[in-house]
């Protein structure tokens, strides 16, 4: 009789636990990241009594093992570009200065004062690193934001794709170089201009003048100012082996389409595709060497339409600062730039257990490897094993208030039920007290 009351006791403490677990469940429903975890009860080893059926009467239960469930929780839409979130498997790796590893699913990251993005612990996020021409290396290692910046990049080409107007009629040319002045209307018949860099990032300005010398036949004249500090327009001779300052010309067919670009000498046959390369020396603007900009004049037209420009584009940049930062499913972390340019930074990088339920809780949103989780294996994310990245998305609790509420009533109702048995229990030993009276 006195078997129950233990039994009894038991259920209780089992049941208590249970509710504990429960609790800490509801509590974190709103926590980021936030994986639930399960009471397992088994019973306790059994009495055997002796006989001949050899009846076995059991002892209780207890807690076995309180497991921790790794479903998906819902995403959510944030405002903060380094707000992650994981889709499927994986764990965000942060490391603790000079201090262990950590891992999480807890994505609510920043950038800390010192340029490095961490999550709320002040925890550094560890990604790929990234070569200098943008690669993915093997190195893991912290993501740094603070200084970056976009390198300039010399012009290289110029497109520029105009129609001429073949109404117009012929006119001299009458610009002179090293002047101060462009050449006033009247010298040619149209005119652009476009900005290019040099390797240094300054900006100039290039103008292109057309003169029409003949019927389907016109000159392109490149002028650009060569002073660093005052004003000194030189028209480029693209043949400096030749008297006087030679200009591009340009030929159409009787359809309107260009037949042939040259500078001195027309092509023998017509090359349409040739593309003459006009070296700009820079130096005067304190670059040291010379800078070759290639000028591409494809699919311009001589139509009875107005000259306009249809398209014009040059591949140079000046240098920029960082003003935004994304993050693609892949995990790749890469910086907008004011200049337009977007590089790359890093990779997140993401770690999967094969016992991923025996991690251990070290509160924080935190876990940390265990004997029972293995070995991490490192992976980027969308790579097999691993789940996809989500920016600005947070992942909610899975916890389920509904089973949890469930799963509540039901280790309160246990409980009770084992408080019966204890005084139950009592009864029946006050009533065999009671035999002697």
């Amino acid at each position: 009789m006195l078997t129950s009351l233990f039994t009894g006791i038991s259920g209780l403490n089992a049941n208590s636990l249970a509710l504990s677990v429960i609790g800490d469940n509801i509590a974190n429903a709103n926590t980021i990241g936030f994986k639930s975890s399960r009471a397992n009860f088994a019973d306790i080893l059994s009495q055997t009594l002796s006989g001949a059926s050899a009846m076995q009467v059991g002892r209780g239960t207890m807690i076995v093992d309180i497991q921790k469930m790794f479903t998906q929780g819902t995403l959510e839409t944030t405002s903060n570009p380094l707000d992650l979130a994981i889709e499927g498997d994986g764990f965000f790796v942060v490391q603790q200065k000079n201090g262990p590893t950590y891992y999480t699913r807890a994505g609510h990251f920043r950038m800390n004062k010192d340029g490095y993005v961490v999550d709320p612990n002040g925890y550094l996020l560890q990604a790929y690193q990234m070569d200098q021409n943008g690669n993915v290396t093997g190195a893991i290692g912290n993501v740094y934001l603070a200084g970056l910046m976009s390198e300039p990049s010399a012009t290289t080409l110029i497109t520029t794709q105009v129609n001429l107007d073949s109404r117009d009629s012929t006119t001299n040319w009458g610009f002179t170089s090293n002047s101060q002045n462009l050449p006033s209307g009247g010298t040619y018949n149209y005119s652009t201009a476009i900005t290019i860099y040099d390797s240094q990032g300054n900006p100039h300005l290039i103008y292109t003048f057309f003169c029409k010398t003949a019927q389907n036949t016109w000159q392109a004249h490149v002028v650009y100012n060569n002073s660093a500090t005052g004003t000194n327009y030189v028209e480029y001779d693209f043949d400096p082996n030749t008297a006087g300052i030679q200009p591009i010309t340009i030929q159409f067919d009787s359809n309107g389409a260009i037949y042939d670009v040259y500078v001195t000498n027309p092509n023998v046959p017509p090359n349409p595709a040739f593309r003459p390369t006009a070296g700009f020396n820079f130096s005067s603007w304190g670059v040291t060497s010379p800078q070759n900009v290639e000028l591409d004049f494809a699919n311009s037209t001589q139509f009875g339409s107005p000259n306009s420009v249809v398209f014009q584009n040059q591949n140079g940049y000046t240098a920029g600062n960082l003003i935004a930062v994304t993050v693609d499913q892949d995990g790749m972390i890469s910086g907008v730039f004011t200049n337009g340019q977007v590089k790359k930074v890093a990779q997140v990088v993401l770690a999967k257990f094969v016992a991923a339920h025996n991690l251990t809780k070290v509160g924080n949103n935190l876990f940390l490897e265990s004997y029972g989780s293995g070995g991490p294996t490192y992976g980027a994310p969308g790579t097999v094993g691993v789940g996809k990245v989500y920016a600005n998305s947070l992942e909610a609790s899975n916890v389920d208030l509904a089973e949890e509420f469930i799963r509540m009533i039901a280790a309160q109702r246990g409980y009770q039920a084992n408080v019966r048995v204890i005084t139950t229990t009592d009864n029946m030993l006050n009533e065999l007290m009671n035999i002697i009276r």
